[in-house]
């Protein structure tokens, strides 16, 4: 009688824990790192991405996703505050010498829901910081591990998981995964795309996980802001097959999820953090910086999946979105000008998702080249505070066969097969506007024609309006300084700009 009781209490137990952690919402999100739209799901028809193809049919696809600002750390801070960096603090790059951080007092979506008893973790590239601000109850990430093996090895990437759902079945979870592919490898030493890491070359490691999938150079699809050369062609191919690494790594994190019978209640997010790392991607306000793929999979709403929607959105519309899944009100301050996606989730808005804006002021410490954009469905207005220096170059994509072939092609006086040219790139206008909807590729500046001047002078406005919202501390450069007394207001510096 005693055994038979002990079995059933054991049982009851048992079928309790495996199933308990179905009852509650969870959140999911899975970043990319400088990834761009080379997926099938947004009609890249070379790059082999099944498993991000698969997880955008049963997903709400997103043709219209910004970040705020392209920039690593920036981006991040951004996504998990819900405040533009210039709000937030993390002005540029948090590790190493950089040392950016946010606020001591900014709340960050993990510190909130750990207050509403939500189990938070995070896995791969945390890059930003203080710890203070950003705590996670489980955290494998570069603070306490080499960053390729949290990053890029897609099977490590996979047993964290499977640990963090296996502790996570008595309290729902936010799980923050966040890939370090497709970054490129400034060391080179693994390709310029690190796409050799763990691919079981001699010296190169071995993923168990990982078929390394490789591209033909001549077939890769170019972006229109990459030279059409020998040495960039190799460059995207290499990124394609670190792509594909990315891909298969999201299908075992999905599976993970799948086996603890957890995407019946888990919302699952996929995004990057800016553009890719080419010429005007990343560090960029165009949109090859800044627009996004976004794809949210909400299992309570079935009806929308493997929909697309036209509705502008930002990067900071993800913490309303995951606050709002949760059902925790955000009571600031500070003030948050992100909305949340679940109403999209449910039916395509028909007016009122229009309008994003950005703010960049640095990446690498040296890199000051401080910017504010406001892009609508027409227009995008571009204002560079520090134009009348050239454009810096970081130190990943300054040693990139894509840049290097473009400085040797412009010493050598050859051929760039290239849209611009370097003096182009670097020297730009204290203001750019671009009618996006004829001019897509953001190529004919419109900012001094006086058929347009009516339409930059609304766009400033807007921005203007933005920047007093989010407190921007760039809000009267470069020809102001900011005076509090007797009243706020910018005081003319007579700078001739």
């Amino acid at each position: 009688m005693l055994l038979q009781l002990f079995c059933a209490i054991f049982y009851f137990t048992f079928v309790s824990l495996s199933v308990v952690g179905a009852d509650f919402r969870n959140v999911l999100i899975i970043l990319a790192d400088d990834g761009g739209f080379e997926t099938g799901a947004y009609n890249n028809t070379v790059c082999k991405t099944p498993n991000i193809d698969q997880f955008a049919r049963r997903s709400v696809l997103f043709k219209h996703a910004f970040t705020s600002v392209s920039s690593c750390s920036p981006s991040r801070s951004a996504l998990l505050t819900g405040l533009p960096q210039h709000q937030n603090g993390m002005y540029g790059l948090h590790q190493d010498i950089q040392h950016f951080n946010t606020f001591d007092n900014i709340e960050s979506v993990s510190k909130i829901l750990r207050n509403h008893n939500i189990r938070t973790g995070i896995i791969g590239k945390k890059h930003v910081g203080p710890e203070a601000v950003y705590p996670f109850d489980f955290a494998e990430t570069e603070e306490n591990n080499s960053i390729n093996q949290v990053g890029r090895n897609i099977t490590r990437i996979k047993l964290l998981v499977r640990k963090f759902l296996s502790q996570s079945q008595q309290s729902p979870f936010f799980l923050y995964v966040a890939f370090h592919d497709p970054h490129r490898d400034s060391s080179m030493r693994y390709g310029p795309f690190c796409e050799r890491f763990g691919n079981g070359e001699p010296g190169m490691g071995l993923i168990p996980d990982w078929n390394p999938v490789l591209y033909d150079p001549d077939k890769v699809v170019l972006p229109y802001f990459v030279q059409d050369t020998p040495a960039a062609r190799q460059d995207v191919a290499a990124q394609y097959t670190t792509m594909s690494r990315l891909d298969q790594g999201i299908g075992l994190v999905l599976g993970e999820l799948a086996s603890y019978g957890l995407d019946k209640n888990t919302l699952v997010v996929y995004s990057s953090d800016n553009g890719i790392p080419f010429p005007r991607g990343r560090t960029n306000l165009y949109d090859a910086g800044t627009a996004e793929p976004l794809l949210i999979s909400s299992p309570l709403h079935r009806e929308r999946w493997g929909q697309e929607s036209n509705a502008m959105v930002s990067l900071l519309d993800i913490f309303p979105t995951v606050l709002d899944w949760f059902g925790i009100e955000d009571v600031g301050p500070p003030v948050r000008t992100g909305r949340s996606l679940l109403p999209i989730l449910e039916s395509e808005p028909t007016g009122g998702w229009d309008t994003v804006y950005a703010s960049h002021s640095l990446h690498e410490v040296t890199m000051y080249y401080p910017m504010r954009s406001v892009r609508t469905n027409r227009f995008k207005a571009i204002r560079n505070l520090n134009y009348k220096m050239p454009f810096p170059i970081d130190q990943d994509f300054y040693a990139s066969p894509t840049f290097q072939d473009l400085l040797n092609r412009t010493r050598d006086h050859q051929p760039l097969h290239w849209f611009t040219d370097l003096h182009r790139y670097y020297y730009r206008d204290s203001w750019e506007l671009y009618d996006v909807g004829t001019d897509p590729k953001e190529l004919r500046n419109l900012a001094s024609d006086p058929g347009h001047a009516r339409t930059l002078e609304t766009l400033a406005a807007r921005l203007r309006e933005w920047q007093n919202v989010t407190a921007d501390p760039w809000i009267c450069a470069q020809d102001g300084v900011f005076v509090k007394h007797p009243t706020e207001h910018c005081g003319p510096l007579l700078n001739e700009l």
